[in-house]
């Protein structure tokens, strides 16, 4: 593992520290000496994309991940082509920072029909291949707990996601690995394996218990019940060897200065990561 300055494959995911702009952002990875960063794209719009090139370029940092695309299920066709003309945005915002992966956040279903909602993920996806490809763009999907299904995504198993993606058997889609949303899972070193050479990402946090907020009860690493280990050596078993993105919702860690945040990450990254 790693040594207590070696801080290659950490990435600050934007959600950790929510209060910061894209700029206070990777100035916090410089000082923190953490080379990589997942950006979300509220707060890449609030930069302006241009503006976001340049100050990752100067910087010298690297884009893990752009988060997110994704949300495809809607309730009329003008809707769910207006979502893949977002995506479309989303896989260009991905090309022009060089991120690793475009994650996919695939949406719930606008109805009580969740198997019509899968099936536009599936129809959406397709869509969205050709010009990921002509982009030099990945696309992750990422399966959600199953407790956000109604909320934020019908794809809720790991499973799930890669039937999709043997079903596209493209390089240009793979999966995201997030360990709140699939450490519960009875089958998911099963799985994991399943996904050999088609893992893009790798994202920790830790299962609060009891857990304070649906979505905003996520912890830091070492706070909860996960046991990351064994689930980072079954991700690198299956060929990852990418960044590791620290991606916590939680409103008390909002609230905390951030260089304090990335100062516990960062101890917590190496001692149970």
């Amino acid at each position: 593992m790693e040594s207590l300055s070696d801080y290659r494959r950490l990435s600050l995911n934007q959600a950790t520290t929510q209060s910061w702009s894209l700029q206070e952002a990777i100035d916090g990875c410089a000082r923190a000496g953490i080379p990589n960063i997942g950006i979300w794209r509220d707060k890449l719009a609030a930069a302006g994309l241009d503006n976001a090139v340049r100050m990752v370029r100067d910087a010298g940092i690297h884009v893990s991940g752009l988060c997110r695309g994704g949300m495809f299920p809607a309730a009329t066709a003008s809707e769910r082509a207006a979502r893949i003309d977002d995506n479309r945005r989303a896989i260009e915002e991905a090309a022009a920072l060089n991120a690793d992966v475009l994650v996919l956040v695939c949406g719930p279903a606008p109805d009580r029909d969740i198997a019509a909602a899968r099936t536009m993920v599936a129809e959406a996806i397709e869509t969205l291949i050709p010009y990921a490809r002509e982009c030099g763009v990945r696309l992750g999907i990422e399966p959600l707990h199953p407790m956000y299904a109604a909320e934020r995504s019908v794809i809720t198993t790991l499973s799930e996601a890669l039937d999709l993606v043997e079903h596209f058997a493209t390089p240009q889609v793979g999966v995201v690995i997030d360990t709140f949303h699939v450490w519960w899972d009875p089958y998911v070193f099963t799985q994991i394996a399943r996904a050999k050479g088609h893992v893009l990402a790798y994202h920790v946090c830790d299962w609060l218990a009891p857990m304070p907020h649906m979505l905003l009860g996520r912890g830091m690493m070492g706070d909860g019940k996960i046991d990351f280990r064994p689930i980072r050596a079954a991700v690198e078993a299956a060929g990852y060897t990418g960044a590791i993105e620290v991606e916590i919702f939680n409103q008390t860690i909002w609230d905390t200065p951030g260089d304090a945040v990335l100062a516990q990450m960062g101890e917590r990254f190496l001692q149970v990561v």
